[in-house]
């Protein structure tokens, strides 16, 4: 059975990549873990450490890091994050920011109010349909 911390590394390694088995994760989607967790503080982890770290643990000319290159990657952001801490509570502590975590989607759009064949649907100063003057839109001739 897999721990928390594994199936929350699956649910952020395949995070927008519709091909990922889940069994790998690359920067970016490692970047968006430790961001949504709240281990990247901006403080004691900037994204400049998580980078740096992700760099340290992966293979060479590997893109992507395994589960067990993560938790090498969390044992050094734990004890950069909580400094006081042994390596097994830090350790302990970034799994528990991790608890039941998924990838955040805020400040994704998705407009309902565009439609492919009304170029007035393209006009960003109408709010609504309906309330657009006729002509308040002239589309440029090509």
């Amino acid at each position: 059975m897999a721990s928390e911390a594994e199936k929350t590394f699956q649910r952020f390694a395949t995070f927008g990549e519709s091909s990922s088995s889940g069994t790998e994760m690359n920067n970016k989607n490692f970047s968006k873990l430790c961001k949504d967790c709240g281990i990247m503080d901006g403080k004691t982890v900037t994204s400049t450490d998580v980078d740096i770290v992700f760099s340290k643990v992966k293979v060479k000319n590997a893109r992507t890091i395994t589960f067990q290159q993560f938790k090498e990657a969390m044992k050094e952001l734990g004890q950069k994050r909580f400094k006081v801490k042994s390596e097994d509570e830090a350790l302990e502590n970034i799994y528990k920011l991790m608890e039941g975590k998924d990838p955040a989607t805020t400040g994704v759009t998705v407009s309902d109010n565009l439609h492919p064949l009304d170029p007035m649907s393209l006009n960003p100063y109408c709010s609504s349909l309906p309330s657009c003057p006729p002509g308040s839109l002239t589309l440029p001739t090509v």
